[in-house]
């Protein structure tokens, strides 16, 4: 049963048993109230009957000294007859309570009769046949003479009257309920209204539709009930989307990772047959091995970064407060004496201290200078540039090189993503650098900072935050962004460097 007509059913039981109860009440007290007014005029009555009678017995001539049963009769005669209406009914019996005059129609029990006595008048409501009476009794002293006076007073108007009050209150009663059922009906539509639309809205999402969300109506419980509903519905519509993301994500570098082992695999299968399967001058023997080493080597340094990828992932990292002096000398003496590279590296930095892991730092530093060389033509100026920051300390790696597009640069994050695959492959690029270099600076509360024009040249920097700035605290919004294109644009002149000018190597 719908939740409006457990409402409207309730409502009906509990107005129907109010009105009952209440109708019960009001028209009994009624009842009771014009009862006990007859009762009242009937004793009144019986008193003055009373009082007729014994002015009547003081009325006999004095020849009798004792009070005859005739003119009891006569006395009891003319009292019911003269009375303003002939409705009047009364009985008298002398001392042993044996009836001496009844008017037509009165009782003929005497149990009533047996239960008068001298000290109290009494009264009883007898029903005879259709009709309803007060009988009322009394003790009459006149001449010596002991009478016992009943009298019947014709009730059963009173009773009527309860009994066309209760019907016509049953029927105000049906008609108030109908009544009010109709309006309960709109009025549980409407406070209900609410609780169908959650309904709906749920199917909805069951059905797929997470972007469906229910309309609030009001401010009351049910409407803060609706801005829960719908906030869960937003949060759980996130969610959605971030596992829909990562699906796809893990998707894209399942097939991603399968294209990248196919295509070495393919060419070292393929070479190797031919080293197998025939018999070469030794230039193209020199040639087929080498494109083997070179593949095979293309495919440990893939593996040796995924693994990278993948522990560090699932790692921790314990900081230090480490000098940078450490990194850029290391940098120095790694690029340094590397002829094989062609390129010409230069530092730019202040001297100054880094809360890090500093393996972790240096494989990032190695990934940016790798993918500028690949990204630079042979001649091309690579600078490594580090600068002391308030909340942090800053690096960064600018070349000359070929650019990445601007849409292109949400995306190279992600593993195996290459802007430019051919170029990437014939340098043994597998798009793995720029995703474990985002997953280590994540385990530091930091993160790539990336500014690139196409056929210009790229700057790729980071900032690592100081150990007592909380990460809520890092910027690297505007701030960053602008001393980045300071580091772009204006060159050697904004940093100091350890000798006080550009080393060059």
């Amino acid at each position: 049963m719908k939740f409006s007509y457990k409402i409207l059913l309730w409502t009906i039981v509990i107005m129907a048993a109010a009105f009952g109860i209440s109708g019960y009440i009001f028209v009994n007290f009624v009842f009771e109230t014009s009862l006990g007014r007859e009762i009242g005029q009937a004793m009144d009555e019986s008193s003055i009957l009373r009082f007729a009678f014994e002015t009547a017995a003081l009325n006999i001539p004095s020849k009798y000294d004792v009070l005859q049963d005739n003119t009891i009769e006569q006395i009891g005669s003319n009292l019911e007859t003269g009375g303003s209406g002939s409705d009047r009914l009364l009985r008298l019996s002398d001392e042993n309570r044996t009836p001496l005059y009844a008017s037509d129609g009165f009782v003929t029990g005497t149990d009533f009769l047996a239960q008068i006595d001298e000290q109290t008048r009494i009264y009883q409501v007898i029903s005879e046949g259709e009709r309803y009476y007060v009988q009322t009794g009394t003790v009459i002293n006149a001449l010596d003479r002991i009478i016992y006076l009943e009298t019947m007073k014709d009730v059963t108007e009173v009773f009527e009257e309860r009994s066309e009050g209760f019907s016509m209150y049953r029927k105000m009663t049906l008609l108030v309920l109908f009544l009010s059922s109709v309006v309960m009906f709109f009025i549980s539509s409407w406070l209900t209204k609410p609780i169908r639309l959650l309904t709906r809205a749920t199917k909805k999402m069951a059905q797929g539709d997470y972007g469906y969300r229910a309309k609030l109506i009001g401010n009351d419980e049910m409407g803060q009930l609706t801005q829960d509903f719908n906030q869960m519905a937003n949060a759980l519509e996130e969610n959605i989307h971030m596992l829909e993301e990562e699906l796809q994500a893990r998707e894209e570098f399942i097939a991603a990772f399968s294209h990248e082992l196919k295509t070495p695999l393919t060419s070292i299968i393929g070479y190797a047959d031919v080293l197998r399967s025939r018999k070469l001058d030794e230039e193209k023997h020199f040639l087929s091995a080498n494109y083997i080493y070179t593949e095979g080597k293309r495919l440990e340094t893939m593996a040796f970064r995924l693994l990278d990828l993948i522990v560090t992932r699932r790692g921790e990292v314990e900081l230090q407060v480490v000098d940078t002096d450490v990194l850029f000398e290391y940098l120095k003496e790694m690029y340094g004496a590397r002829e094989d590279l062609q390129m010409k590296f230069e530092f730019h930095y202040t001297p100054g201290k880094m809360c890090a892991d500093l393996n972790l730092i240096k494989t990032v530093m190695i990934n940016l200078v790798d993918n500028a060389c690949k990204a630079s033509e042979p001649g091309s100026v690579v600078e490594i540039i580090g600068e002391r920051l308030q909340d942090g300390y800053w690096f960064a790696v600018k070349d000359v090189g070929v650019g990445i597009p601007r849409e292109e640069c949400r995306k190279i994050t992600e593993a195996f993503y290459m802007v430019d695959k051919s170029r990437s492959r014939s340098k043994n690029g597998a798009g793995l650098g720029l995703a474990l270099c985002t997953e280590i600076l994540n385990l530091h509360n930091s993160n790539l900072v990336i500014e690139s024009t196409l056929g210009e040249g790229s700057c790729i920097g980071f900032l690592l935050p100081d150990a007592d700035v909380s990460p809520d605290d890092v910027d690297t919004g505007s701030d960053i962004s602008d001393n980045l294109e300071e580091i772009i644009w204006e060159g050697e002149d904004v940093y100091e460097t350890k000798d006080d000018e550009t080393e060059e190597i």
